[in-house]
C-alpha cells in the first residue's frame, strides 16, 4: 500500500504577472489629475519628471512582489509518470531512506520534504496516480499548486512505452495552467540498476523526436486539462524547427536514479542527482 498523508489542498491559479499591466495602466491613468495639479505647483517638468520616475518604480517593485509572491506560494512537488515508473517507491525512498513494498496508487499521497542540507526548508511531495484514467484527473486537482515537476519515466520500458510516455509528457506541456507558471521540470529515468535499463541521453532524444510528431499531428491548442479552452494555439517549441527541450519555457533537466538501488531491498536508492535538483528548486 502506498504511505498516505494528509492530502494537500487544491490550489486555485491566479492570473499572470502580465495580466496585472492593464490595472497598472489604469493606476498610472488615475494618477493624471494628480500629476497635473503638481505640474501648475511645481512650476518646471524636472521635478515632476522625478515623481512620475519614482511612482513609476514603485509600481514595478509592487509588481515584481505580486509575481514573487505567486511564486513562493506554490510549495508542491508532483510526482507524475505511467503505471509502474516506480514513483511512490520513489516518493518513500525521499521521505524514509528505507524500501518499501509498494502498490499501484489509486489515489494521491503527500507529505513534507524537508530538504538534508536546510532542515528549515521543504516543499511538499505529492504522488499522482499514473493509471491512464485517473492521472489527468489528479493532475487537474493540483497543478496550480506545483512549484516544480518530477516527470518519472521507466529506463527499462521505456523503448516499448516512449508513445505513452510522449503523450502524457505532452498533454502536461500545453496545459495552460502550466505554460503559464512554468514549473521546474525534471526528468527522472529511473530503475537505472538494472542492466538493461537506457540511459538519459536516448531517451531524451526519443522523447524530442515523439514530442515533435505529437505536435505536428495534433491540434495543439493550450486546453485545461477538463477540456476548457484558453483561446489560442498553444505552440510547443519553436514554429519551424525541431522540437527540443530548451525551446519550453520552464527549465528542463535529465537525471539517471534508482528507487530501488544497486543491492535491491537492502540497498541503498540511488537518488543523489534527484536530492540536489530539489534543494535547487526549492
Amino acid at each position: 500500500m502506498s504511505p498516505r498523508a494528509q492530502p494537500f489542498p487544491a490550489c486555485r491559479g491566479a492570473g499572470s504577472g502580465s495580466a496585472a499591466w492593464p490595472r497598472v495602466r489604469a493606476m498610472a491613468g488615475g494618477l493624471e489629475p494628480h500629476l497635473a495639479v503638481l505640474r501648475r505647483e511645481l512650476g518646471g517638468p524636472a521635478v515632476l519628471s522625478v515623481l512620475v520616475a519614482l511612482i513609476a518604480v514603485a509600481i514595478t517593485f509592487l509588481l515584481w512582489r505580486f509575481v514573487q509572491g505567486r511564486k513562493s506560494s506554490r510549495k508542491a512537488v508532483l510526482l507524475l509518470g505511467l503505471c509502474d515508473a516506480g514513483k511512490t517507491l520513489l516518493f518513500a525512498r525521499l521521505l524514509s531512506g528505507r524500501y518499501r513494498d509498494t502498490q499501484t496508487s489509486i489515489t494521491d499521497s503527500s507529505a513534507v520534504y524537508r530538504l538534508s542540507q536546510d532542515k528549515s526548508t521543504n516543499v511538499t511531495l505529492i504522488d499522482l496516480p499514473g493509471h491512464e484514467s485517473l492521472r489527468l484527473q489528479f493532475l487537474e486537482r493540483f497543478k496550480a499548486a506545483a512549484r516544480a515537476i518530477v516527470f518519472v519515466v521507466d529506463s527499462v520500458a521505456f523503448q516499448r512505452e516512449v508513445k505513452d510516455v510522449a503523450e502524457f509528457l505532452y498533454q502536461v506541456l500545453v496545459d495552460s495552467t502550466v505554460l503559464r507558471n512554468a514549473p521546474a521540470l525534471l526528468i527522472a529515468c529511473n530503475k537505472q540498476d538494472v542492466t538493461m535499463a537506457k540511459s538519459a541521453k536516448l531517451i531524451q532524444q526519443q522523447l524530442e523526436k515523439e514530442l515533435n510528431t505529437l505536435r505536428v499531428t495534433r491540434s495543439a491548442a493550450p486546453t485545461s486539462l477538463d477540456g476548457s479552452a484558453t483561446g489560442g494555439p498553444a505552440q510547443l517549441g519553436k514554429k519551424g524547427k525541431d522540437f527540443d527541450f530548451s525551446q519550453l519555457p520552464m527549465k528542463v533537466e535529465f537525471v539517471e536514479c534508482s528507487a530501488r538501488g544497486s543491492k535491491g531491498e537492502e540497498g541503498e536508492a540511488d537518488l543523489e542527482a534527484l536530492e540536489k535538483w530539489l534543494v535547487k528548486v526549492a
